[in-house]
């Protein structure tokens, strides 16, 4: 599985801390079209989260650990049922290669200069989690693009509705967004409104035009 031909744009980044409550949230955002969702480790009893979303969604769902600082992380993650990582730094562990040969997992590695996101692809990351996005916004994408035409960029960090359009249109391989999503849901808010929000979410990014 290579991160750039995934067949999803929106990234949805689950935190909370109600562990049944996100759950709900991944479960009923996959009803909604937000087919891929990463469970910050940083979520109460994340690992259980995911392990019983994999469960729910079947095996061919994608459904990441997100906030992943180390190798036990990412054994951990891979257990429980993750089909990638995310990290929110460039790190030396975990690699990609978790578990036996044939079982590993890809790696969305955090980098934002270009130092950091040579050293990303040299750790065999099959992507950047280019974090915190804001800080450059679209324009630095595409600057980083013209530099690095081959890596697959998932901005994230500060990303709403007509930014996540404006860094699709840039090249972005995909966006990574939280709350602008999520909102409260994972702690336990409402899941009419989150199936509100996920609905315009949908509706706005069909505006975007991917190179």
């Amino acid at each position: 599985m290579h991160l750039a031909e995934l067949p999803f744009r929106t990234l949805a980044i689950v935190r909370g801390t109600d562990r049944a409550a996100a759950l709900r949230t991944v479960l009923t955002l996959a009803e909604e079209g937000i087919t891929a969702s990463e469970v910050s480790l940083t979520t109460t009893d994340a690992f259980w989260v995911i392990e019983h979303a994999r469960r729910e969604l079947g095996p061919d769902a994608v459904l990441g650990a997100g906030t992943v600082l180390t190798a036990d992380d990412a054994a951990r993650a891979a257990a429980a049922g993750a089909s990638f990582l995310v990290t929110p730094g460039l790190i030396d562990e975990p690699t990609p290669h978790v578990g036996s040969p044939g079982t590993e997992l890809p790696v969305l590695m955090g980098a934002l200069t270009p130092s950091e996101i040579l050293a990303a692809t040299r750790r065999a990351a099959l992507g950047v989690a280019l974090f915190p996005a804001f800080v450059g916004g679209p324009a630095y994408l595409t600057a980083l693009r013209d530099t690095f035409p081959y890596v697959p960029f998932v901005p994230v960090g500060g990303i709403d509705a007509p930014t996540a359009v404006a860094y699709l249109t840039a090249g972005a391989a995909a966006v990574g967004v939280g709350v602008p999503l999520v909102g409260d849901a994972a702690d336990g808010g409402d899941r009419n409104e989150l199936r509100a929000r996920a609905a315009r979410w949908c509706s706005a990014l069909s505006a975007a035009h991917t190179p």
